[in-house]
């Protein structure tokens, strides 16, 4: 396999590194005073709307609260909107470690290739790499983000703007950090398993004295893949500190270095509209040259004051420098007669930091016999992005080859310059925005949320290759009402309206030409009805019913392929149905179900009005159980199919549906020592997971192993 000498410990530091972890994991044993209740522990109680106290939940499946639809802490039936949360106890449970993970379990989102190098969802039928945010700031490089620090993961279905800001027309997915509390908590994982997986986490949660909390989050990871060539190796740590010296005032500290050095796989092409007959394991490109590397490090401060009066003033503050370099020598089309593939390269470099500060001020009062909870909030930000993109040449000459479909892992020299085309340039995007709202309990079961933000999104762009400078801004509105009607206790029935707004600058605003900075940000309008019902304490069923309209979408003219014109739109419609919480004691479920009909409805130079979005299945659905046999013994059982899908707008190749089951199997080795093993793929099944256009395809993982030793102490 490829290394990277560069960041790669040698074999015999690693041995030590995990022979250490396992013997200090079996030491620690003894002392281990958290049983397997408190896997699930998140550091936020809700005590009154607005308020955040620090101190463990119960574990399970099913969250009951969110601060991240409202930003205030609201039970999720009185939210007009879908949501899934993936808690900490299913992360575990599951042994996720990714974006990709998370969203199997999550109705109406698929996970794109995103070219073997970040993060690429497509939720509602609206694909994104930029909707993702860590404890509601924005977190939009493109990367493979970790799981290792979060306390769970919640996905927010239709537009967001609201609360978030420009884009998010889909959704959005926050991560939920883990925060520190006053009591002493800590874990470690040691994990291994199938083409050469190695893995070690850490969580460290320590008060240090009465008004003083700290909390340690590390991960090391190093392994293989099951296609050929492919392996990556990553770390992060994140120490934060609570300090609370006294009942209204709390501040949180924390820092965070993540990296990710890996190489880049984009799969296999296809042939006569179908992915490309060959074994799962064979690397298309040169996997000498293909990397990804990204350095993330962040800082936030989050300070809550509680004034008195029913008023809470809450600022969060965040810096982000992110660093993020990939080159790839990828696949393209086979040929006519299926005999070669052509092979192209290039690579990118790109270096942004994040400056965001947000200030909410929450007040609980009452006019009559309505009570309100009502947000103020002002949100300043500023991005600064520079953008480098160089043309692999092959022998120094062209910019593509012709390779044998049965070899077509290569080695022809390449080298990397700019071409005509490739990007120069330097953006400097601000952002300065109101929000209010009210959530008004207008009787015992009558609710009403209103909500309106304003942003100015001011874009100033340098062309480097030629010095042109560029610029737009945008006065963008984003209402936001809904309603929650209660007519019985464990029913909650909403409806809702939202719209977004993105910039013609796109999700990572590094595409301005002269052509496109006249044109009108895409609009996202958004209409919702939906219910959530509690079977019985702890079990929750949940279901809604949408559409989403997507207007103002460019594509090139047809008639001059230099100009960029406003043009196409599309329209998602669609059921989800969700299912989260304990059937009994001893059996946690989480599954969904959803139908999606996402299509375009007017013409664009690359496709017509009625043809598919893609990755957008029309049936989708999963369903994990986990069953605790004895104390000691517990196994888990998931399903996930898929219906087939389109690769790319043109509707010219599909991948065909699949049906995937996972299982594990759980043992206390003591009160304070499980052991856990997870089994991907169970039946083995050949099938394709996603991709990134008609000649970018991953073939599906075949069966694959992974053993864990967790200690509590």
């Amino acid at each position: 396999m490829t290394t990277f000498p560069a960041f790669r410990l040698p074999a015999r530091r690693r041995t030590a590194l995990l022979a250490t972890a396992a013997i200090l994991a079996l030491q620690s044993a003894p002392a281990a005073l958290a049983a397997d209740d408190a896997l699930g522990a998140d550091p936020q109680v809700t005590t009154v709307p607005g308020v955040t106290v620090y101190g463990p939940l119960p574990a399970g499946y099913r969250a009951d609260t969110t601060s991240t639809a409202t930003r205030t802490n609201t039970a999720l039936e009185d939210v007009p909107q879908s949501i899934t949360v993936i808690t900490s106890d299913l992360i575990e449970d599951q042994a996720m470690q990714g974006m990709a993970d998370v969203v199997l379990y999550v109705p109406g989102v698929t996970m794109g290739q995103g070219e073997g190098h970040r993060d690429a969802p497509t939720i509602r039928g609206n694909a994104s790499t930029a909707d993702f945010f860590v404890d509601g700031v924005r977190d939009d490089v493109q990367y493979y983000r970790d799981l290792y620090n979060a306390e769970r993961i919640e996905v927010l279905k239709g537009p967001n703007a609201m609360i978030f800001g420009r884009g998010g027309g889909g959704g959005v997915i926050n991560r939920v950090t883990k925060a520190p509390f006053f009591d002493a908590e800590r874990s470690l994982t040691l994990e291994g398993g199938s083409n050469d997986h190695w893995r070690f986490t850490t969580d460290l949660n320590q008060p240090l004295g009465e008004t003083l909390a700290g909390r340690l989050n590390l991960m090391f990871e190093d392994s293989g893949s099951y296609r050929d060539h492919v392996e990556l190796e990553r770390w992060g740590v994140n120490p934060t500190v609570l300090i609370q010296p006294n009942e209204r005032l709390s501040i949180q500290l924390g820092y965070e270095h993540f990296s990710d050095q890996r190489v880049v796989d984009r799969g296999v092409p296809s042939y006569q509209g179908r992915p490309l007959a060959t074994d799962a394991s064979t690397y298309f490109g040169n996997p000498d040259v293909s990397r990804a590397d990204a350095a993330v490090d962040a800082l936030n401060s989050t300070v809550q004051y509680i004034a008195g009066s029913g008023l809470v003033i809450r600022n969060r503050t965040a810096f982000a420098d992110y660093d993020k370099f990939y080159q790839n020598v990828f696949p393209g089309a086979v040929s006519p007669d299926g005999s070669q593939v052509s092979i192209a390269a290039y690579n990118n470099h790109t270096r942004r930091e994040n400056l965001f500060s947000q200030t909410d001020l929450i007040f609980n009062a009452y006019t009559g016999e309505v009570r309100h909870t009502l947000l103020a909030g002002l949100e300043l930000g500023r991005q600064r992005t520079s953008n480098f993109r160089n043309t692999g040449y092959f022998n120094n000459v062209t910019t593509s080859v012709l390779t044998p479909v049965t070899s077509p892992t290569v080695a022809v020299p390449v080298t990397f310059r700019q071409s005509a085309t490739d990007a120069d340039n330097h953006v400097d995007a601000t952002v300065a925005a109101l929000y209010v709202q009210d959530q008004m309990q207008l009787t015992q079961s009558l609710q009403l949320v209103l909500g309106l933000r304003f942003d100015v999104f001011d874009l100033d762009f340098r062309n480097n290759r030629n010095g042109e400078y560029l610029g737009r801004r945008d006065e963008l509105w984003s209402p936001r009402a809904g309603v929650i009607w209660s007519p019985i206790e464990p029913l909650s029935l909403y409806a809702s309206y939202s719209i977004s707004h993105l910039p013609s600058s796109g999700d990572q605003f590094a595409s301005l030409t002269a052509t496109s900075q006249t044109l009108e940000p895409e609009e996202f309008t958004s209409y919702e009805i939906g219910a959530r019902y509690t079977l019985r304490p702890g079990l929750v069923l949940s279901g809604a019913v949408y559409r989403l309209d997507r207007e103002n979408t460019s594509a090139r003219d047809p008639l001059d392929p230099s100009l960029t014109v406003q043009t196409g739109a599309t329209r998602s419609e669609g059921v989800e149905i969700g299912l989260a919480g304990q059937i009994n004691r001893n059996w946690r479920v989480m599954g969904g179900y959803a139908y999606q009909e996402a299509e375009i409805v007017s013409d664009t130079t690359v496709a017509a009005a009625g043809q598919q979005v893609p990755l957008t299945p029309r049936h989708s659905f999963s369903l994990w159980n986990r069953y605790q046999f004895t104390p000691k013994w517990a196994a888990g059982l998931g399903v996930i199919h898929q219906d087939e899908v389109f690769t790319g707008i043109d509707n010219a190749v599909v991948l065909p549906e699949f049906t995937r089951v996972d299982a594990a199997v759980y043992y206390d080795v003591t009160d304070n020592v499980r052991a856990q093993l997870n089994v991907e793929n169970l039946f083995d099944e050949g099938y394709y997971s996603t991709a990134h256009s008609n000649n970018n395809i991953t073939p599906g993982a075949p069966r694959a192993f992974r053993v864990s030793l967790t200690t509590r102490f």
